[in-house]
């Protein structure tokens, strides 16, 4: 389905496909690299991406080549274990942000550890989160803290609490053995690696369960606090955050939830307060750090209607749910430097539907909405359920609930020619078109406001963690989903800060490259 930047109420819903590359890869599987490229049409620029639990980050250009790479820093961790965290980016002075894990030595679990490189690859900086329990993971990003007027870093982290620690905080004790696990929150430090701010969800429940706690309520009546009961309750990977974004206008953060298939937004600003730690993450703790806005799926904090198996199984509804395991919540905006008031659609905020937890037909979507009564610089958020919804037009999805808040979809006619049921993103692009990362695939495509793709890439290297780790001019099918994964990418526009003075000469492709992933290419 796609729709032009219109509510659905007022013009008609236009279906497209992926085109017939796009629609062959995610089903038959076929050559890697660059597939198709519209210069007419395509957004010029660079991409990065890195493959999933990969050890080089690469740059290239609208063809396919490298025009450079990072690999991960030698000696670093146990050889053979050690990984990029999940994604990179490309800061405005030429220097690259990102995550490195050494699996054995960390236990699988995450626990990033932050490296800032020059364009030689050399590590100029690195943050090590030190603190007993606490586990970095998937996102992460440097700000400019405009309280402080300096940057800062911004990551995702779970905190471990034991099973009476979370009954303490309203768990049904009837639903499960053992709670221990893992809650997520965002952690703030400067550059000297000092904790400044931190939010954690545990800090924001309501329960109906227990009412000799303070956190106990209604839940309908507190949609700012999470229902730590919801469906199956606190498991160890507890709610999933995925995803940040910092919006420094407003100065919130977004992130989302996969487990609940919900975005959240909070205020930082609000709760932060320069040179005092303590108050700062105090008033992160308290109702000040409560969601400000929340999206996707009404049904989590009982305001709408839950998705449902009808007709002894025949059919089904998804009731007010919107999306269905969700990653890359994300403000419209140029991705390192503040708002792109120039990019269509900036202030809007950009999600990618997995869809594998959708009752029925699963399928991928990007999904763009806009949250706000009134300009987007006032902050002012309109709840989902009071923004209200539609009947989806023909097509998949017919005759489901979609929200009103949305102004631009995209997903294919054939579910399987984009369907990526974990990891993936999206970035719009100056142009108005939109990079997609259907990750599980390794596939990334740019795709016009209308449904036209206008460039298409494979990535080539294979998962480091199966059978398949090379470099591969070929996919096949039995080479399974995770073959050639990629977290998210990003496209950085030819003028970008960043790339100024640097030496982007084309090397070649990937495959030409290597026949492996060393650490260094094999270039005459």
């Amino acid at each position: 389905m796609l729709t032009t930047r219109h509510s659905l109420a007022e013009l008609a819903v236009v279906t497209v496909g992926l085109g017939g590359w796009a629609m062959a890869y995610e089903v038959f599987q076929g050559p890697t690299e660059l597939i198709q490229y519209n210069p007419a049409k395509a957004s010029p620029g660079y991409t990065l991406f890195s493959p999933f639990r990969g050890r080089n980050t690469y740059l290239i250009d609208m063809h396919g080549n490298v025009v450079h790479y990072w690999p991960y820093p030698e000696g670093w961790s146990t050889p053979g274990d050690e990984a990029v965290e999940k994604h990179a980016r490309l800061l405005e002075d030429g220097t690259l942000l990102r995550g490195a894990i050494d699996r054995a030595g960390l236990g699988g679990m995450g626990g990033a550890i932050y490296h800032l490189y020059d364009w030689d690859g050399d590590v100029i900086w690195e943050h090590v989160e030190e603190r007993p329990g606490y586990t970095p993971h998937h996102d992460f990003r440097i700000i400019w803290n405009p309280k402080l007027q300096a940057r800062t870093l911004l990551y995702i982290a779970s905190k471990e609490i034991t099973h009476e620690q979370a009954i303490a905080l309203g768990v049904d004790p009837a639903k499960r053995d053992d709670y221990a696990s893992r809650p997520d929150g965002v952690v703030e430090v400067d550059m000297d690696g000092n904790v400044i701010w931190e939010w954690n969800i545990t800090d924001h429940l309501v329960q109906d369960v227990n009412d000799t706690l303070p956190n106990y309520g209604v839940v309908s009546e507190h949609p700012g606090k999470m229902d730590p009961n919801f469906a199956d309750g606190v498991s160890g990977d507890w709610i999933h955050i995925n995803s940040l974004d910092y919006n420094e206008t407003l100065d919130h953060i977004a992130i989302n939830n996969s487990t609940f298939s919900e975005a959240y937004v909070i205020d930082h600003g609000g709760t932060f307060v320069p040179g005092d730690p303590e108050q700062s993450i105090a008033l992160a703790a308290s109702d000040a750090g409560d969601f400000l806005y929340r999206w996707g799926n009404p049904c989590v904090y009982d305001a709408g209607m839950c998705p449902t198996s009808i007709n002894e199984g025949q059919s089904s509804t998804n009731g007010h749910q919107q999306v269905f395991f969700s990653h890359d919540i994300q403000w419209i905006r140029e991705r390192e430097i503040g708002m792109g008031d120039n990019l269509p659609g900036a202030g809007n905020m950009l999600i990618f539907n997995n869809g594998s937890r959708q009752l029925g037909v699963t399928f991928s979507s990007v999904i763009e909405f806009s949250p706000y009564d009134g300009p987007m610089e006032k902050g002012v958020y309109v709840p989902e359920m009071q923004a209200g919804y539609d009947l989806a037009s023909p097509g998949m999805g017919a005759g489901q609930l979609v929200s009103k808040q949305i102004v631009w979809s995209f997903q294919s006619t054939l579910p399987t020619a984009f369907y990526s049921r974990y990891i993936s993103g999206m970035q719009r692009l100056p142009n108005g078109n939109t990079l997609v990362c259907s990750g599980a695939n390794g596939h990334l495509f740019e795709v016009t406001p209308e449904g036209e793709v206008v460039w298409e890439y494979i990535n080539p290297v294979g998962d480091r963690t199966g059978d398949k780790y090379g470099i591969h001019t070929i996919m096949t099918d039995a080479a399974g989903e995770r073959y050639n994964s990629l977290f998210k990418c990003v496209r950085y526009p030819s003028d970008y800060a960043g790339l100024a003075g640097k030496d982007l000469t084309p090397m070649g492709k990937i495959t030409e490259l290597w026949t492996q992933e060393p650490a260094t290419p094999q270039i005459d």
